[in-house]
């Protein structure tokens, strides 16, 4: 073959192998599955002091206010159960999730603004909303006692929040069933339902979410037999008003730990939600399982938070923004 026509046939090829390489890179990113476009090392060039600033603010709260540890936590559970992962919880309008009767509860917005205003000086448009929130739950359970994971970065901020949407989140009456079909669509299992529960070893509710267990259960004008009687006592006590609060785990209420599972073989669960994880026969094998190692309670949360972390997350190009207030979308 002569020189020429070699030289032709190799740019035919390189042309060819390129061509198809970049069909490949395209197909091969749409194909992942959306989590699997974050990574732990994500800001480590655009904004290597991210994980440190949360931390810190985290931190810094925590000292001045203890009860916002156990805040944040169902703050980012509540934003991933409504559309992912995507700080939509955060949006602050009329017709948002924020807005709703049950996101009433919902503290530790200011936590996410503080920590928000510092990144945007440091790393401007760079950092989003999601992203600081999941951070910021893990370094809260920490500073409470609990377990650290590695948490993955990438996830894009949402512009949309609705209203309606805020109540398909569990309000601590539903039966398991119920419960373990909103984990499914989550993409999480039974196994997550029951470690993530765990989380009510730290934090208070409201009286309105448990006073018909005292007194009318199921309508029958008694108090739930699950209940322990000195419990019962106890919360009879506490709750004069339905917006009184009451400490999710009666025993060591300040510290993450497995406590909470070892109520539940005692009768002494708070929610209905979380009596129902003993007594019913799906999940009492874990609550039993977790009451007795602590340290598999621990680890199993850890994966499992990272596993919330990852649901229904925005990652691809052109999906979300990167919002410069989590308390808004960007302006056009």
């Amino acid at each position: 073959m002569k020189p020429r026509y070699v030289s032709v046939v190799l740019l035919l090829i390189t042309t060819c192998c390129l061509e198809a390489e970049a069909n490949l890179g395209k197909k091969s990113v749409n194909s992942f599955p959306p989590e699997a476009l974050l990574s732990t090392g994500h800001y480590h060039t655009t904004c290597p002091d991210a994980e440190a600033i949360i931390n810190q603010k985290v931190t810094a709260w925590f000292k001045k206010d203890p009860t916002l540890a156990p805040a944040i936590i169902p703050l980012h559970f509540h934003d991933c159960a409504v559309r992912g992962c995507d700080a939509s919880i955060l949006l602050n309008h009329t017709n948002g999730e924020r807005a709703t009767h049950e996101s009433r509860t919902l503290r530790g917005f200011q936590v996410i603004d503080d920590i928000k205003a510092e990144v945007e000086r440091k790393c401007p448009k760079t950092v989003s909303c999601a992203d600081i929130l999941t951070a910021a739950a893990r370094d809260a359970t920490i500073l409470a006692g609990g377990p650290f994971w590695e948490v993955p970065f990438g996830r894009k901020d949402g512009r949309i929040s609705i209203a309606r949407e805020a109540s398909l989140v569990p309000q601590g009456h539903e039966n398991i069933t119920a419960l373990l079909h909103f984990f499914q669509e989550l993409g999480l299992d039974i196994l997550d339902l029951v470690s993530l529960s765990g989380s009510h070893t730290i934090g208070r509710s409201t009286c309105n979410s448990f006073m018909n267990r005292v007194y009318n259960f199921n309508g029958t004008g008694k108090p739930d037999p699950s209940l322990n009687v000195y419990y019962l006592k106890m919360l009879k006590r506490r709750c004069k008003r339905e917006t009184d609060l009451v400490h999710l785990d009666a025993i060591t209420p300040r510290t993450f730990d497995n406590v909470y599972y070892t109520n539940l073989l005692r009768k002494v669960g708070l929610l209905s939600t979380d009596q129902l994880l003993y007594s019913d026969s799906r999940t009492g094998p874990f609550v039993q399982a977790f009451a007795t190692q602590p340290f598999l309670f621990s680890s199993q949360f850890a994966a499992s938070m990272v596993k919330l972390g990852n649901v229904h997350v925005l990652t691809r190009p052109h999906e979300g923004e990167i919002r410069t207030n989590c308390n808004y979308v960007n302006p056009v």
